[in-house]
């Protein structure tokens, strides 16, 4: 997520640059076709009028499609922020619930701070393998050849044995690696050892199970919710078209401004060139920014800062625990949050 409030121009040329010189090539070859014909008595022009409904009509299109695409990521956010919010919850209540009062064997101290760490560590596990799913490409990802994989560097190979495998027992992540769905299998394994503890050990009574089996509940919940939007891709009819009327309105933009600066006189025909590249960079520029808002997992540069929030999520489970040694938050790298 980009988290600087005025975006850099060398941002805006990174991602424009190859528009700039086509509108640039696009008007001048139009405007020198003109001016050559000019002269032969020939007329290539087309009135503004019907170019000018066209660009309101695309104006309107493109905002609605943009409106679409920011619920999109809106949501997305609204979600990652439930799972904050459960997250901690979470961890009180295994820090609150885990407890020997009606443990049915002598447990140490240091076997029942085991088990709560346990159990928060497969949790942050869990978040850190619902954040590295949601960011696999599928097979309607945008492939913008400027995203974050190239504006920073690509989160390697082994991010999965860093982020997941650190937290876990080397069975238990040989196990569940090769799942279809490892955060789905992470939740049922922590209802499994909630099971246990009930049962065999009596280190929780039959109500802060519920209670906590509930919380369990709402992460699938969330997960859900993300899967929807990262499997649902943003109706394609409205993308597709909404980028096709903008470059017919962009195409014909130019034809439609030499027959207002040709009324104006032969000197200010050239004015024709920057003017159709300003406004076709504007129109182009919209098109853009809906489609780069359309799916909020893809590591782009307006995208849901996952990374960000699961080390946030991390820290705080962790000072739950007790632990002293935390690592640091992620910090923005060229102004943009992972």
């Amino acid at each position: 997520m980009y988290i600087r409030r005025n975006i850099k121009w060398s941002i805006v040329l990174r991602f424009a640059w190859s528009y700039l010189l086509f509108f640039i090539f696009w008007s001048g070859l139009l405007t020198y076709v003109y001016h050559y014909l000019e002269h032969q008595g020939k007329d290539v022009t087309i009135p503004f009028q019907p170019i000018s409904t066209i660009g309101i009509a695309v104006a309107f299109y493109i905002g609605f499609k943009n409106n679409a695409s920011y619920d999109r990521f809106w949501e997305a956010r609204k979600i990652w922020g439930g799972i904050v919010n459960y997250s901690r919850t979470w961890a009180n209540q295994v820090m609150s619930y885990v407890t020997r009062h009606r443990a049915k064997e002598s447990i140490s101290d240091d076997d029942l701070h085991e088990i709560r760490r346990r159990l928060i560590y497969r949790h942050v596990a869990y978040i850190n393998a619902l954040r590295l799913q949601l960011r696999q490409p599928n097979s309607f990802s945008l492939k913008h050849p400027k995203t974050v994989r190239t504006i920073l560097a690509k989160e390697s190979g082994d991010e999965w044995k860093k982020s997941v495998g650190s937290l876990l027992d080397k069975e238990e992540y040989d196990f569940l690696i090769d799942r279809r769905n490892t955060a789905t299998q992470l939740v049922r394994k922590q209802g499994e050892e909630l099971r246990i503890l009930m049962e065999e050990k009596g280190l929780i009574e039959d109500f802060r199970h519920m209670d906590m089996m509930s919380t369990m509940e709402e992460f699938y919940n969330l997960q859900g919710k993300c899967e929807r939007i990262k499997n649902t891709p943003f109706p394609r009819q409205y993308a597709f078209f909404s980028k096709v009327f903008t470059w017919i309105f962009v195409l014909l933009l130019p034809l439609g401004m030499l027959n207002e600066f040709s009324k104006m006189g032969h000197d200010f025909l050239w004015l024709n060139i920057p003017f159709c590249v300003l406004i076709s960079w504007i129109f182009i520029t919209m098109e853009l920014v809906g489609d780069n808002s359309e799916d909020p997992f893809e590591s782009f540069v307006n995208d849901v800062p996952m990374t960000a929030l699961c080390r946030t999520i991390e820290i705080d489970l962790r000072e739950m625990l007790g632990e002293t040694t935390l690592p640091d938050g992620i910090k923005p790298v060229n102004d943009i949050l992972l």
